[in-house]
């Protein structure tokens, strides 16, 4: 168990398009929240910058990451591979600050497997609605009809893995979903406590958001 003094280590997953970077970026706002910024092969969309949203590096430079077990997670996401570098984590964590991932569900599952000293909240966002999400994936793809339909697909998949956390939140206003998840942060960090949602709401949107 993590001594006072140093930070947690909270993970917002979700389904591509569900609003979880923003609420990351929203978090980080707070004293001692800190955002782990991913290494990815992808390649930067509009307004996304090199070393701000994510460090974007090519296919063999991030392989030799892995080959040195540099990563404290990665995953393959939608064709591109994704990375948390380790030792900067745990300098931040010994710090005393509170590090964010906006990761999938294989690098929680990652994280979590990996057994560290420091408490880990995990909080799964869903989408209001399928025809929200799908909006948008079309605006974040600016347009791109045929992406946001692959996203959409890969969506069911993702989104049964929800049980997996701590905590499961709507985010149909992101300001009420913002709050949500700072309540439940600040409880779990004092100690353990019930799962933060309705299991019964939960998996009757979800049905909704599938079908």
């Amino acid at each position: 168990m993590a001594e006072n003094k140093d930070g947690v280590i909270v993970i917002l997953s979700s389904p591509s398009g569900a609003g979880k970077t923003t609420l990351v970026k929203k978090i980080s706002l707070r004293k001692n929240f800190k955002i782990s910024i991913s290494h990815t092969t992808r390649k930067p969309r509009l307004n996304e910058k090199n070393g701000r949203d994510y460090f974007f590096i090519d296919n063999k430079q991030f392989k030799l990451l892995i080959k040195k077990r540099k990563f404290l997670e990665h995953a393959k996401v939608f064709k591109n591979y994704y990375g948390s570098l380790k030792k900067t984590v745990i300098e931040n964590l010994k710090q005393g600050e509170n590090v964010i991932f906006d990761i999938d569900w294989q690098g929680t599952r990652q994280i979590i497997n990996k057994k560290l000293k420091y408490k880990i909240i995990t909080i799964f966002i869903l989408p209001p609605s399928k025809k929200e999400l799908f909006n948008r994936l079309l605006k974040r793809d600016q347009k791109d009809k045929k992406i946001a339909s692959e996203r959409m697909k890969q969506f069911k998949a993702d989104v049964m893995h929800w049980k997996d956390y701590d905590f499961t939140v709507i985010n149909d206003k992101v300001e009420l979903c913002y709050k949500e998840i700072v309540n439940f942060i600040e409880k779990r960090k004092k100690g353990p406590v019930d799962l933060g949602h309705d299991k019964k709401k939960i998996k009757k949107h979800i049905k909704n958001l599938i079908n």
